[in-house]
């Protein structure tokens, strides 16, 4: 009995033992194979290695990042050029699922630049990946590749001008910014300090073009922010056009709108002022210490001049109006007297009335008299008789 319990306990365990040396084989066999897919980066397969211009290509992609979006085109010359030479009018996008995995229709075109062709795809957004996959396009035309300079293939990702203009700016100095370009490297080979071309164009005038370098190196598939000076001449106005090129190719162009300097307009207005103000006095003073003098005076800062006739003092004036007001007043009353005299029998009158229609130049509330006269009694008997008597 006990023997056959322990062949049976050596059956199951030779089983056992085969199952978990076909799992560890199994394991061995699954792991290199996924390190060895994930090391690779993405990848991507085409259906057919050979097609013409308006057939259908299908792209497959594996390795890609999770919902990642891509663009699919079709390039000459091995994209050296970027996407400056793909066929980007028949280009597709296509965003991979959960696992980095993609199927997309792609349609064959002529490239703008001769073959050795291929599809390249690149993600959009996020960081850089990209799969090239050789592709012969029939009846397109093949040359040989450019040289490689070891210089890299640079591409702008992102540009924009920083920097503000100052006091002195206002006055007239020269304006300046600073060129910010975020560049990526699409080569197998690194940029170290790479030398760009920084051209200038205000209106419809060619832009004038200088060389600036990088310190810097840009890695294979990495990308850098560059930095590069702008300056203008002094005075400088108007709209101007800010363009980078690297290699031969435009890289970025930025619009640059400069403010008139208001302050060098307001100097000419004060000088035009100011100036001609300044010759008018000194030419005065000139005229006034040149002219001929007269004895016994002395012209110049300080000096005494002729005093002119000094005039009668306004209350002396006034004082002498009223004279000659109470003068017309007291011949008024003379007058009004003699009148009584020589007609009696009229009856009397109020001379203030009649003294103010003599006198035309005040109105009776401004007649110089505080009271009115008073009129003239009617001659008694004994002036009657004396004046009858009279001779």
């Amino acid at each position: 009995m006990r023997a056959i319990v322990s062949a049976i306990r050596a059956v199951r365990l030779k089983r056992w033992n085969r199952w978990a040396a076909a799992v560890l084989s199994l394991a061995v066999l699954i792991v290199p194979s996924s390190a060895a897919a994930a090391g690779s980066g993405p990848t991507i397969s085409l259906s057919a290695q050979q097609a013409g211009p308006g057939s259908t290509l299908t792209v497959t992609g594996q390795g890609w990042r999770g919902h990642a979006l891509l663009t699919l085109l079709v390039c000459g010359q091995d994209a050296i050029g970027g996407t400056d030479s793909c066929d980007n009018s028949t280009g597709r996008a296509v965003t991979t699922d959960a696992s980095g995995a993609f199927h997309q229709q792609l349609p064959v075109a002529d490239p703008p630049k001769p073959c050795p062709c291929m599809v390249h795809v690149a993600t959009v957004l996020g960081d850089y990946q990209t799969a090239d996959a050789p592709l012969v396009v029939s009846g397109h035309p093949v040359a040989a590749l450019p040289p490689d300079t070891g210089g890299g293939l640079l591409t702008a990702l992102a540009a924009r001008l920083d920097g503000s203009s100052g006091l002195l700016t206002w006055f007239g100095a020269p304006p300046s910014r600073q060129l910010v370009v975020t560049v990526g490297n699409l080569a197998s080979d690194p940029a170290k300090n790479p030398v760009f071309q920084v051209g200038i164009a205000h209106g419809v005038y060619a832009p004038q073009w200088n060389d600036e370098q990088w310190q810097g190196t840009v890695q294979p598939g990495q990308k850098a922010e560059v930095s590069v000076p702008v300056e203008l001449a002094a005075g400088a106005h108007g709209d101007y056009q800010v363009t980078l090129k690297y290699a031969g190719k435009v890289l970025a162009v930025q619009p640059w709108g400069v403010s008139r300097p208001w302050g060098v307009t307001l100097f000419w207005v004060l000088l035009f002022v100011v100036v001609p103000t300044a010759i008018f006095r000194i030419g005065m003073a000139t005229v006034d210490r040149l002219r001929p003098r007269r004895p016994g005076t002395v012209y110049g800062g300080g000096a005494r001049r002729p005093h002119a006739p000094a005039r009668p003092a306004r209350p002396a004036r006034l004082s002498t109006l009223a004279a000659s007001l109470a003068r017309a007043a007291d011949a008024a009353k003379a007058q009004a007297k003699s009148r009584a005299k020589t007609e009696p029998d009229r009856a009397p009158v109020a001379t203030s009335a009649r003294d103010a229609s003599a006198l035309p130049w005040f109105t009776p509330d401004t007649s110089p008299t505080t009271t009115p006269p008073s009129a003239p009694s009617a001659p008694s008997a004994t002036e009657h008789s004396t004046a009858k008597g009279s001779p």
